[in-house]
């Protein structure tokens, strides 16, 4: 209602008044010059100065887990703030204990509401309560403040570009909660001694012999040598453990998702990739999900790195209800890139004959494969050469707390802090600053 006009309305009533000679309107003008000016003025400069910010006592966080979340305002100037109402963004999934929050203009938000004043150089906090009952990745902000004068005459707002994301991995529960063996649920371990190459590491060459595969061959040594020569890798004391996940939860993956029965393999993928890190394997994860806002799948290579597991359970929090294709295809494809004496563990809601087809081409090709199964009728599990677990009838569709297993011993999830455990999967959802920024 009021503006910058007023100003010179006061003036052309203060002339009227004095030709007129109305000291009561005089008195009005006088008024309107002084309330309105300094109002205003206050108005410009009330944001200024104001800083917002938001602190997440942890970014990663187990399904089931709480955790707080505080809201700190600091006034850095000697003008007050008579009166200031934040909206602040929240993920519309995780539950603020104790507060209602309202609807939000953004997608998959919810609105949290403060209303503040602060003196001078003053700060005021508020600490609230997270509930995160759902795996996945959360995203905070933007912030929307609105302030005004001392007379509530005028009125400014504006967003603050205040960002947050929190990482909830999926629960971590023992492998008998899912009808798995205890012990050894990949079969006997090999013996600690090179039994294994690695491919990545070349130490030498040597002559050809008819029991080297092809794709060994070297070449430009062959060219130089004129003789087959092939490459002699470095050997490897590690067990390697390549996890292929399948997201689809119905034979025709266009048809959607059954939520309770992904969540299921999901927690089964976790639980498993954190027992194949604590005995002493290199663990990786190959998922026909879509890393999110792309369509790149999600691939996280075998590793036995302080961030791997970290990385692995970061990709299983970010699995959507989208399947890029089916499962058999994916094994196909990605089994090639994994080194030649990884255990290829299936884990799968459905099994198609033409899963068991290119898993029976695995066994013959000298490939170890374990398949775990939730299909409730599977066509067929017969599958010699390799393990197979049908933990269909299991407690595997509960959300068992009593059971969930943390990490470590502190109970919170393994920091990424110091190392790369991003990894090139998740390199695009560190392009929004993790701390946000305050003004």
């Amino acid at each position: 209602m009021f503006n910058e006009s007023w100003i010179s309305l006061s003036i052309l009533l203060i002339l009227i008044a004095l030709v007129l000679s109305q000291g009561e309107l005089i008195l009005l003008s006088v008024l309107l010059l002084t309330i309105i000016p300094t109002s205003w003025m206050w108005n410009r400069y009330v944001l200024r100065g104001l800083r917002v910010e938001r602190i997440l006592e942890h970014e990663r966080v187990f399904a089931g887990d709480t955790t707080h979340v505080t809201i700190r305002v600091t006034n850095r100037k000697i003008l007050p703030v008579a009166w200031l109402k934040l909206e602040d963004n929240f993920p519309q999934k995780l539950i603020v204990q104790g507060r209602e929050l309202s609807p939000s203009s953004e997608p998959l938000a919810a609105t949290l509401t403060i209303y503040a004043t602060l003196r001078w150089y003053e700060r005021v906090s508020w600490t609230y309560t997270l509930a995160c009952p759902q795996r996945g990745f959360y995203f905070f902000g933007p912030t929307h403040r609105r302030s005004g004068d001392l007379f509530g005459l005028f009125m400014i707002e504006d967003d603050v570009p205040l960002y947050h994301r929190l990482i909830v991995y999926p629960q971590v529960q023992p492998l008998e909660a899912f009808g798995l063996p205890p012990r050894n649920p990949l079969g006997e371990q090999r013996a600690r001694y090179p039994l294994f190459e690695d491919p990545s590491r070349t130490v030498g060459i040597r002559g050809y012999t008819p029991d080297d595969p092809f794709r060994r061959i070297h070449w430009k040594a062959s060219a130089r040598q004129q003789a087959l020569q092939v490459r002699v890798y470095e050997p490897s004391e590690t067990a390697v453990v390549g996890i292929l996940l399948n997201v689809a939860t119905y034979e025709q993956f266009w048809l959607g998702i059954d939520t309770e029965v992904q969540e299921a393999v999901i927690r089964l993928a976790a639980s498993l990739a954190y027992e194949a890190f604590q005995e002493g394997y290199a663990v990786g994860l190959i998922a026909n999900g879509a890393v999110p806002q792309s369509d790149r799948p999600i691939k996280v290579l075998p590793s036995r790195e302080s961030g791997q597991l970290a990385r692995v359970l970061e990709a299983l929090a970010a699995v959507s209800s989208f399947a890029l294709g089916h499962i058999d295809r994916l094994v196909a494809q990605e089994s090639r890139s994994l080194p030649w004496g990884t255990t290829l563990v299936v884990i799968t809601a459905i099994v198609r004959d033409n899963l068991l087809l290119e898993l029976a081409r695995l066994i013959q090709a000298g490939r170890r494969v374990v398949l775990i199964s939730l299909d409730i009728a599977p066509s067929s599990l017969d599958l010699p050469g390799a393990l197979v677990y049908d933990v269909s009838q299991s407690m595997i569709y509960r959300e068992a707390d009593s059971a969930a297993r943390p990490i470590n011993q502190a109970n919170r999830p393994p920091d990424s802090s110091g190392t790369d455990s991003s990894g090139d999967i998740l390199n695009i959802w560190h392009e929004m600053p993790s701390k946000g920024a305050a003004i």
